[in-house]
């Protein structure tokens, strides 16, 4: 289940979230208080302000407007999101990041480094990004969303269980908070109603693929088979890899008929798996014939 080809078909879809991406960065930095911290109210007209203790913590000042900088920014915005450039685009958002390590910019490239990366199907440097992304921008929802799937689809076989299970918490973690603060997400002005429901619904979608996959790789599979059919209900674009990972935990789980529809689905999309998939109807089909199927 690694990145492979399906990578380049999920960056198409995820292009549509390019927009939508940076109102989240723009909502997520938002000052709020902190839990249980009241707001200070503003004094009345006409009242001298209370003395109030100085931090004993230094703001960082915001860096300074750069000329060069800006230019350099426009110019990487305006490399096309296309397959056909994307090892540029990566090469000069890199670039960009080492020359401006300290830049306002810096959420915006790092979390387009995480799609590009993904589509490039290099999960450690995708996972690199996204942590730089999220030190920035905690709320992230779409690299929240991205890392939660990625993680567990291309898990290591070479690691041990404690290092897979490790992974397997970090990406549950990561869709939780994506599914936690995806619904608090407003339409930013200007974007399209359909754009923003098919960008919205495409980050849920990946976010319970990857609650769906963790119970999966656990072997818990009655966990899975929910997650991943909300995963597939909200997929603006249907992805193989989740109905192949379906079919596989219904059969598990000895839920013969759901299996081959899962698996007709998987069978029924130009990819790599459907081979795999249509043997898995076959197979299925004798199961339930030799097994007791056993009810949801």
């Amino acid at each position: 289940m690694g990145m492979g080809k399906n990578s380049v078909r999920i960056m198409g879809s995820l292009i549509l979230v390019a927009a939508w991406a940076a109102a989240t960065n723009t909502w997520a930095q938002t000052p709020t208080a902190a839990p249980g911290q009241q707001q200070t109210p503003a004094p009345a007209q006409g009242e001298k302000p209370k003395d109030q203790v100085e931090p004993l913590t230094m703001a960082p000042a915001a860096p300074p407007v750069n000329a060069e900088e800006d230019a350099a920014i426009k110019a990487f915005r305006e490399i096309p999101n296309t397959n056909a450039d994307l090892q540029k685009k990566i090469q000069a958002g890199n670039d960009f990041v080492q020359k401006y390590p300290t830049s306002r910019y810096r959420a915006e490239v790092y979390n387009w480094l995480v799609r590009g990366y993904m589509s490039a199907g290099d999960v450690p440097k995708m996972q690199a990004a996204g942590e730089k992304d999220l030190e920035l921008n905690p709320n992230d929802v779409q690299t929240l969303a991205i890392l939660g799937s990625a993680l567990p689809r291309s898990l290591a076989s070479n690691l041990s269980p404690e290092e897979k299970e490790k992974v397997l918490t970090q990406a549950e973690q990561y869709s939780n908070k994506a599914i936690e603060l995806a619904p608090t997400i407003t339409k930013p002005a200007g974007m399209a109603d359909d754009m923003f429901i098919g960008a919205k619904n495409q980050t849920m979608a990946m976010a319970y693929s990857g609650l769906g996959l963790v119970a999966f790789r656990r072997g818990k599979f009655a966990d899975a088979i929910p997650n991943l059919e909300k995963s597939v209900g909200l997929e603006p674009e249907p992805d193989p890899v989740n109905y192949y990972v379906l079919a596989l935990s219904n059969e598990k789980a000895s839920h013969f008929d759901d299996a081959v529809t899962a698996f007709t689905k998987c069978a029924a999309i130009q990819s790599g798996l459907q081979a795999t998939c249509k043997q898995g109807i076959d197979e299925a089909k004798k199961l339930s014939t030799t097994q007791l199927s056993v009810p949801k």
